[in-house]
């Protein structure tokens, strides 16, 4: 922008409050739209210049104190305001979301006036959505249960508190154990599977089967399969869905794998990106075949005349539970060590016979570790990429076993197509890539 007349006018700083006027213009829209709210547009407006004035005089003056007296004054007004109406008509709604909305607004446009203006508008759009989406937080907060509330709490112990104090240095044999590297692998597996979770609980049981496999997958593949195996098992008229939900389960674990893999080493992604996007496509190929046609792949969750359950959602546990979280950790550091111990012994063929092993039970924490030892140069892509493969046609085996013995004969002839094409895909993948 050509700022030289604005310069000539004593104006060269009237563009950066242009930001803190959309800043309120954004939050007092949300605002216009709620019946009960007693500042819309124009006083968040309004709002919003004041704080950006007041930043602006508190740089000028050297007086932070400004911005302070600022807030102060703002809020004050809005309190007055908001209880002399209701002693004029007794209206129950108090008009707190407005009040606090006004000190953000406030507060963000000062923010927007030091040099934080994009950090500032993610910010009100991240307000406004709060605000613009208040049936469903309320809904969402409703439908959790009392342990879910603890959990949730669990997790941000475990994420914000544990996780800063725990030392970062190695130690053990090979230094192969990081108290704080893998607590951080636990937070971040527990995060992500919380996710999957959540999804779970408040979408996928009114959306289809294809969506409670994927969201189960996130979670916990095998779990998915455990527990729909043992449905088709006792309702045989279920075994169309439990395949879906199973083979959806199982072809999210390749994306999940994705995921961390680009969280924690995203150089490993020239290798084994293609790798498992070739196995998903394969999969998912295979499975739309097998069902003719990609539409019955959404089968909503049926009643079942005498069917002792009619289910909408695997029986998995709350990822972020402290036990849950304990556990990972602990598997985590023997796969380590197993993985580091057979690495020195055997270098890359030990790689591989660890995931072997692992991979039947786990595969999150063979991938970690493979992960971090290509961080330690003591792996590279290729190496990755096949242990991890390797891993997951240990877990596929491992699964169909569990089809076989929960479920029933005709659910594995069901599951096997995809599952299978998978892995040989995978396989492919790492003879073209790795």
């Amino acid at each position: 922008m050509n700022t030289d007349w604005l310069n000539e006018q004593d104006l060269a700083r009237l563009p950066e409050f242009l930001p803190a006027l959309a800043i309120g213009l954004l939050i007092g829209l949300e605002r216009e739209r709620n019946p009960t709210a007693k500042a819309g547009l124009r006083t968040f407006a309004l709002v919003a210049l004041a704080g950006a004035a007041a930043a602006t005089l508190a740089s000028a003056l050297a007086a932070p104190s400004i911005i302070a007296v600022g807030l102060g004054a703002v809020t004050f007004t809005m309190i007055a305001a908001y209880y002399h109406h209701h002693e004029k008509i007794h209206e129950s709604d108090p008009g707190t979301t407005t009040i606090a909305a006004v000190m953000v607004c406030y507060l963000l446009a000062a923010m927007a006036m030091t040099g934080y203006a994009r950090l500032a508008a993610m910010l009100a759009i991240v307000a406004t959505s709060l605000m613009y989406f208040k049936a469903e937080l309320h809904g969402v907060a409703h439908k959790l249960e009392r342990h879910e509330l603890v959990s949730i709490l669990q997790f941000a112990v475990v994420a914000f508190v544990a996780l800063p104090l725990l030392p970062d240095q190695s130690f053990g044999p090979y230094g192969a154990l990081n108290l704080n590297h893998i607590w951080f692998m636990v937070v971040l597996i527990s995060g992500l599977s919380l996710c999957g979770y959540a999804a779970l609980r408040f979408i996928g049981q009114e959306r289809g089967a294809v969506l409670v496999g994927l969201f189960g997958g996130l979670v916990s593949s095998t779990a998915t399969t455990l527990a729909y195996a043992r449905y088709a098992r006792n309702a045989p008229a279920l075994t169309g869905l439990a395949t879906v939900v199973i083979v959806s389960a199982n072809l999210m674990l390749l994306v999940r794998l994705l995921v961390l893999a680009a969280m924690i080493a995203p150089a490993t992604l020239g290798v084994l990106a293609p790798v498992l996007v070739m196995a998903l496509a394969a999969g998912i190929a295979v499975a739309v075949l097998f069902r003719g046609g990609s539409a019955t792949l959404a089968v909503p969750v049926p009643e079942v005349p005498g069917a002792a359950v009619a289910p909408a959602m695997p029986d998995v546990k709350n990822p972020a539970e402290l036990r849950a979280a304990l556990g990972f950790a602990a598997l985590y550091a023997v796969v380590l060590l197993l993985t580091a111990w057979l690495v020195d012994l055997a270098g890359s063929r030990g790689a591989y016979l660890a995931a072997l092993i692992s991979g039947l039970t786990d595969v999150d924490a063979i991938t970690l570790s493979s992960l971090q030892l290509y961080g330690a140069g003591s792996l590279t892509s290729a190496h990755v990429a096949t242990s991890i493969v390797l891993a997951v046609s240990a877990n596929a085996v491992f699964k169909l076993a569990v089809i076989r013995v929960a479920g029933s004969t005709a659910l594995l002839r069901r599951c096997l197509p995809a599952m299978a094409v998978t892995v040989l895909a995978a396989g492919g993948g790492i003879a073209l890539f790795a």
